[in-house]
């Protein structure tokens, strides 16, 4: 029975998180379109619900995120101009490198801060922040590669170059802001959270 309340919460603070994701991916707020890629602030609200959730609850938002931006390629909830073409040459991998990346994000954004803060203790939560941002550019550019690095479409975007170049060219000012942004937004929300004694593991 003492379980109860804190298991209720825990669904009332997924659903908040999910409907903040949802916003955010079908408005600008949550996407800054600049060429072939975007700056997304998305894995915020997921990285926020890894802290407060855990694993389980990073890995459900993160899987919301793979939706919204699934539907981003068949221009729903706005338009991807990459994902319009990777979904083009192969849905089945564009579903894989936009999905499945953004779950194994969110899941592994929770268990990373299980590790963080027993070493970070209260700064876990900004360290969680950035860790977030990264895997999730870090998935997506690597899926990317994989999944269509041999199309006609992503030789063109490589030209020549070596792959990791082309990675880290390519994401350029866009990953800086979503690492900056994520570490000081989800640090200082998660902060609060703590004083409310929402942090669960």
């Amino acid at each position: 029975m003492k379980t109860k309340p804190f298991d209720t919460h825990k669904l009332v603070l997924l659903a908040m998180l999910s409907g903040i994701l949802l916003i955010m991916s079908f408005t600008p707020l949550g996407y800054l379109n600049i060429g072939p890629l975007a700056i997304s602030l998305n894995m915020i609200p997921v990285a926020i619900g890894a802290v407060t959730l855990g694993p389980t609850g990073g890995a459900f938002l993160g899987a919301v995120f793979g939706i919204t931006s699934c539907l981003q390629c068949v221009g729903i909830g706005g338009t991807s101009a990459m994902g319009v073409i990777l979904f083009e040459i192969s849905p089945v991998l564009t579903i894989l490198q936009r999905f499945a990346t953004r779950l194994l994000a969110g899941w592994l954004t929770g268990v990373i801060y299980r590790g963080l803060r027993k070493l970070l203790h209260s700064y876990a939560v900004f360290a969680v922040g950035f860790c977030a941002a990264l895997l999730n550019t870090a998935f997506f550019m690597t899926a990317l590669v994989l999944l269509f690095g041999h199309t006609e479409y992503l030789q063109g975007l490589i030209a020549g170059r070596n792959v990791l170049v082309f990675i880290v060219t390519f994401v350029g000012i866009n990953a800086l802001v979503e690492m900056l942004a994520a570490t000081v937004i989800v640090g200082a929300v998660c902060k609060a959270l703590e004083k409310l004694k929402m942090i669960g593991g």
